[in-house]
């Protein structure tokens, strides 16, 4: 799409409002009077090298695992971290801590990190059938009943946090 020096000044000045593609497109139309489609448009602001600039997301999406409103440091520990690692984090019930990953393992629902009271470390995960899933980093660990048990417990304190 070949624009002449002064529409390129203008499509300049629409980014620098904040308009978004859709509303550029529409401009376009409308006082140029070019019909281009969206991925047109998304190619045209690629030529002339501009950004769009994105949008403030609302403070409630800034954090997984936050209720709206809430703030930002009652979020998830971030993938990798486990609940008892956290600096200042409470510590866990009966020694078991565990986290939930930012971006579950491929085929589940969610997934995380636990740590059991005797140190050693397993993967969780939850399928879409809704089973629940322990990966121990040990092969053939398992934890103790009351372990299990506290895992359990918290997971679904954690889940119900995230809205499942």
């Amino acid at each position: 799409m070949n624009l002449d020096e002064a529409q390129r000044s203008t499509v300049s000045q629409w980014i620098e409002q904040g308009l978004k593609l859709s509303e550029i497109q529409n401009k376009l139309a409308t006082e140029f009077k070019l019909s281009l489609t969206y991925m047109d448009v998304r190619f045209l602001i690629d030529d002339l090298k501009l950004k769009v600039k994105d949008a403030e997301p609302p403070a409630a999406h800034a954090a997984v695992g936050t209720a709206p409103g809430a703030p930002a440091e009652a979020a998830a520990p971030p993938a990798g971290l486990l609940g008892g690692d956290v600096p200042g984090a409470p510590p866990a019930t009966g020694g078991v801590s565990l986290s939930v990953d930012h971006l579950a393992r491929a085929g589940a629902l969610v997934s995380g990190k636990v740590k059991f009271s005797d140190g050693k470390t397993a993967e969780w995960y939850l399928d879409q059938q809704g089973r629940l899933g322990l990966a121990a980093a040990e092969k053939g660990y398992r934890p103790s009943e009351q372990d299990v048990m506290d895992f359990q417990a918290q997971l679904q304190t954690e889940l119900a946090k995230l809205g499942f």
